[in-house]
């Protein structure tokens, strides 16, 4: 004997109750009375205790009549199976029983061998509901279980840009992630971590991966998140939430202190719709793979700058001088792999910082000079129309940006 159903008898005649009760073999058919009640109110509230799986009701009755019980308890039971007995065998009766998805129909007197068959038929239907849901439940604990994997499948069917708009979209709701454009997309490549290293064990390089996963996860704290590994072994990032800027540093330097081994990283933003992704990682593979030409000593020549900025006694010798080779040397191999000069990545530097600045506080002009490396308001407003195109308090008005 599998589950128990439980039935409330709803009827204003105790006689027409215990009747109903006594016609039917429950046991064997798998049900139990679990409630009387003698007016709709009652039937309600009962229904509403008992969780009533079935509830055989009449349409007159006091204080709430059946059609007033019968549209409460789909509110609050809506799986719960009805079945209306009655002496009423009007038309209307039956039409707006029909609107309530009532089970059935029975007219008083109540034909014993009718009502088991009409409660056969219920349990029938509960029990299939019952197996369904099972199933359903199975169902839906399989997919959270696979979902890293179902979605690592849809990030490379995405980057690879073989799915139309449509089947994005249902792809994305069914995976539980937002149904827009991510912002960003970022790669994550670690050269020690290739795949064709002979001297890694394959059980080393995914533990490696795993780390760089969770370092990069633990920086990038955001429900909205989209990680996987492409064929090359790198991982991609969708990000829904614009990332600081720093990000790809941060995540860098945990990587290198942690794990002592070198990532390469890059974020680019995704314009467009969501077939667009394919693009922006094509875009930010090939920035990934140009910063790998990168050397160690441009890398902490361009971190230095980073970090010390805010210096103004900060210049090409000294930098030099911190790393241990010559100016002359270090000025041709930033240019040579940066495409830029010292001078004018200290100043795109120290400008962007000031952007920062000027957009998220109401500090004084030569505050914001002071705290991005210059002693001068006069040369910092010179540096930051040279490079903006407008002086900073014109960009503080708005005047770098196109008018509506």
């Amino acid at each position: 004997m599998g589950r128990t159903w439980k039935v409330l008898i709803a009827d204003d005649e105790p006689i027409i109750r215990e009747g109903i009760r006594e016609a039917v073999d429950w046991h064997a058919l798998g049900m139990t009375v679990t409630a009387e009640a003698e007016d709709g109110e009652e039937a309600l509230e009962l229904a509403s205790a008992h969780a009533a799986h079935v509830l055989l009701v009449d349409l007159n009755m006091p204080i709430m009549n059946g059609i007033t019980l019968i549209r409460s308890v789909r509110k609050q039971l809506p799986a719960c199976r009805i079945v209306i007995i009655t002496g009423h065998d009007e038309f209307s009766y039956a039409q707006e029983a029909l609107r309530l998805n009532v089970d059935d129909y029975i007219l008083k007197p109540v034909n014993p061998g009718q009502l088991k068959k009409v409660l056969q038929s219920v349990r029938d239907k509960l029990e299939r509901e019952a197996e369904q849901e099972k199933y359903l439940s199975l169902a839906y604990g399989q997919i959270a279980k696979n979902l890293p994997l179902l979605r690592e499948r849809f990030g490379l069917d995405w980057i690879a840009g073989s799915m139309e708009t449509g089947e994005i979209r249902e792809r994305l709701q069914f995976l539980q992630l937002p149904p827009d454009p991510p912002k960003q997309i970022g790669i994550i490549r670690c050269p020690e971590l290739a795949a064709n290293q002979p001297l890694l064990k394959e059980s080393d390089r995914q533990l490696y991966l795993f780390a760089v996963e969770n370092i990069a996860a633990e920086w990038l704290k955001s429900r909205d998140l989209l990680m996987f590994r492409d064929g090359q072994g790198s991982i991609v990032v969708c990000l829904w939430q614009d990332a600081r800027d720093t990000i790809a540093h941060d995540i860098e330097r945990s990587v290198k202190d942690y794990l002592k081994i070198t990532a390469n990283l890059a974020f680019v933003p995704v314009t467009g719709g969501l077939t667009d992704v394919a693009a922006a990682y094509i875009t930010c593979r090939k920035l990934v793979l140009k910063e790998a030409q990168i050397t160690p000593l441009v890398r902490r020549a361009r971190q230095f700058i980073r970090e010390r900025y805010a210096d103004p006694e900060l210049t090409l010798e000294t930098l030099a001088q911190s790393l241990q080779v010559s100016p002359v040397y270090l000025s041709r191999i930033m240019k040579q792999e940066l495409g830029t000069s010292f001078v004018n990545l200290i100043t795109q530097t120290r400008v962007n910082n000031a952007i920062k600045l000027l957009n998220s506080t109401d500090l004084p002009i030569h505050e914001i000079a002071g705290r991005v490396g210059y002693e001068s308001q006069h040369y910092f407003s010179t540096a930051f129309k040279k490079t903006v195109g407008v002086s900073p308090n014109q960009y503080r008005r708005g005047a770098a940006f196109p008018k509506a």
